[in-house]
């Protein structure tokens, strides 16, 4: 049986994976900033971690019936999740990395995850004085 503390660690848990994909993805995309044709890659945050938490094995309700038939998804609901990021400006070789963008969506990211871990370490501490009884 779950305690309340148990889910919400759970969720913040959930949180920290997704934002550390994330993170992962824009670092790429910052990375490949000079590749050409290389198309920059994003997750909608709220719509990958609602996926996660709801236990869906992949992005499309699909089964297979033959061992043939094509699988839905990649099993993996944050992968399944990764979108190509709309193009804002076309760049001469076909990359459509904006530095702008990417450093603001990687400096975003990094406050929310530091923002999870703090309130993750406020829900510990809480929980230890509680057990301390002080």
């Amino acid at each position: 049986m779950k305690t309340q503390f148990d889910k919400q660690i759970q969720f913040h848990q959930t949180a920290l994976n997704v934002q550390a994909y994330r993170q992962q993805l824009l670092a790429s995309n910052i990375a490949n900033a000079d590749t050409p044709h290389y198309k920059a890659k994003d997750i909608d945050f709220r719509e990958a971690l609602e996926g996660v938490l709801s236990g869906k094995e992949n992005g499309m309700a699909l089964s297979r019936t033959q061992p043939k038939h094509i699988e839905g998804g990649t099993g993996n609901v944050l992968e399944d999740a990764t979108k190509y990021r709309t193009e804002l400006q076309s760049a001469v070789d076909g990359n459509t990395v904006n530095m702008d963008v990417e450093r603001a969506a990687f400096a975003e990211n990094s406050v929310h995850y530091e923002a999870s871990i703090t309130f993750i370490n406020g829900m510990l501490r809480s929980m230890q004085t509680a057990i301390n009884g002080q």
